[in-house]
């Protein structure tokens, strides 16, 4: 038979050498994946904008549908919400709109759109996160023509 003195001999715990082998993996790791989840929130606001100048995009061509052009840039994108009182006056506005509102972009700016567009017909343009023209990363500009 073994006495408890004996068996406490015997339990080995872990060195100091082995525990800064697992401290230093676990840095490691966290350089490796910290970097990538933390781009992921920019990536999920690009995604976002892209998707409501999409929708904007749609709404866009139906009032072109109903009233033969696309509204004027001075009218802007409220004139998808609300009737324009500004000329061209639509003769054919739908009674409810086509969007329920006008939605800011991910970075809480205002959609920007021209009539003509410097990339087509028209442009719907989100600043990025600085909200000012050019950038790169996270505060690249995103538009209708991409």
């Amino acid at each position: 038979m073994s006495s408890p003195m004996k068996r406490l001999k015997t339990t080995r715990g872990f060195t100091l050498i082995e525990v800064m082998v697992v401290i230093v993996i676990i840095g490691v790791l966290a350089a490796l994946i910290v970097p990538k989840v933390m781009s992921r929130p920019d990536e999920a606001r690009a995604t976002a904008a892209r998707t409501d100048i999409a929708s904007i995009k749609q709404a866009l061509n139906l009032y072109k549908l109903d009233n033969h052009r696309y509204p004027s840039t001075e009218q802007g994108l409220s004139a998808l919400v609300k009737k324009p009182t500004v000329s061209p006056i639509p003769e054919n506005w739908k009674g409810n709109g086509y969007l329920e509102r006008v939605p800011k972009d991910p970075w809480g700016h205002a959609y920007r759109y021209l009539q003509p567009g410097l990339h087509g017909e028209i442009d719907i343009v989100s600043l990025g996160a600085d909200g000012e023209v050019g950038g790169e990363g996270s505060d690249a500009d995103i538009g209708s023509w991409e």
